[in-house]
């Protein structure tokens, strides 16, 4: 009965873990902010960010 409890201690502390990151990502794109490193020559994604 102890590994039943210790294996729900750590799935209920990584989904905290993983609800914060979700929650600091959308908090960060609601606010503009970015993870754009402004390098876009060798940016697979460039043409998503600048559609020309």
């Amino acid at each position: 009965m102890d590994t039943v409890g210790g294996t729900i201690l750590v799935a209920v502390i990584l989904a905290v873990i993983v609800a914060a990151i979700i929650y600091k990502l959308v908090k960060d794109k609601k606010q503009g902010k970015s993870s754009c490193g402004g390098s876009c020559g060798c940016c697979p994604n460039s043409s998503h960010c600048h559609k020309s």
